[in-house]
């Protein structure tokens, strides 16, 4: 299980690694594959050596090796933070076939929560794909589990929808396709995913409000999208013993 959970990290470096080109790419319209990864100054294409996750960043101080241009700090952040909960994952599951369809909703929900927080804005291309994902690997690896998950997919985007309608102004269609997603992968855990991001979200606004006032805290636009990765992360981990834990206390 060691040697398992050190190869999820190490996996999960690397991909995270792709995702930060992904996070920056995307929205602008670029390729996710041309150029190779450059220096933002000097345009100077980065080494392969230079290029090692989070290690790289360590190693060059957080510098560029051409320009000294610095390197942002959240590069290694998010890789080291892929690492950590792909062995999460892994951890979780017991590395059986769970284990897929959570690394596939981590791998889709860090480059989520990163683009709605620097662009207000999920992308359809990869809530679409995530959801495809979801669905083919669910009817491969568990085909019996399936009408459950989209069953739990179809209620969470609906419930998101009808809030949308409702209030407009506090939830995006973004947000509806991404609580969809989450039924998909979760099924039924996707009840104490959605109930942690709605009180992480809530608590962010009190945190504003009691910073800003009411009226600042209503013209200041919070993405939901990261709570909603929050929650995902939350339901896959602990989702099942929680609802466990619910039925115990109150049921």
């Amino acid at each position: 299980m060691t040697a398992l959970l050190i190869g999820a990290g190490v996996l999960g470096a690397v991909v995270g690694s792709f995702l930060n080109v992904v996070v920056w790419r995307l929205p602008r319209g670029e390729s996710l594959v041309r150029p190779r990864s450059r220096c933002p100054r000097c345009e100077t294409p980065i080494r392969p050596w230079h290029n090692v996750p989070v290690v790289s960043w360590l190693a060059l101080r957080g510098r560029c090796a051409d320009c000294a241009a610095p390197i942002p700090a959240r590069y290694p952040l998010v890789e080291a933070a892929t690492a950590a909960l792909y062995a999460g994952v892994v951890a979780a599951t017991g590395a059986d076939r769970d284990a897929i369809l959570g690394l596939l909703l981590v791998s889709a929900l860090v480059p989520i929560a990163l683009i709605d927080l620097d662009h207000r804005r999920i992308p359809n291309v990869i809530t679409g794909p995530a959801a495809l994902a979801a669905v083919a690997a669910l009817a491969v690896l568990n085909p019996g589990a399936l009408p459950g998950h989209l069953l739990a997919g179809a209620l969470a985007a609906g419930a998101f929808f009808v809030v949308a309608l409702v209030a407009p102004g506090g939830m995006g269609m973004g947000d509806v396709k991404l609580a969809g997603v989450l039924g998909l992968f979760l099924g039924r855990a996707v009840a104490p995913a959605i109930f942690v991001a709605l009180v992480a979200g809530s608590a962010a606004g009190v945190a504003i409000a009691t910073r800003r006032g009411v009226a600042g805290a209503r013209k200041t636009a919070v993405p939901f999208g990261p709570f909603l990765a929050l929650g995902g992360v939350t339901g896959l981990l602990a989702g099942m013993q929680l609802i466990g834990w619910y039925m115990q206390t109150f049921v």
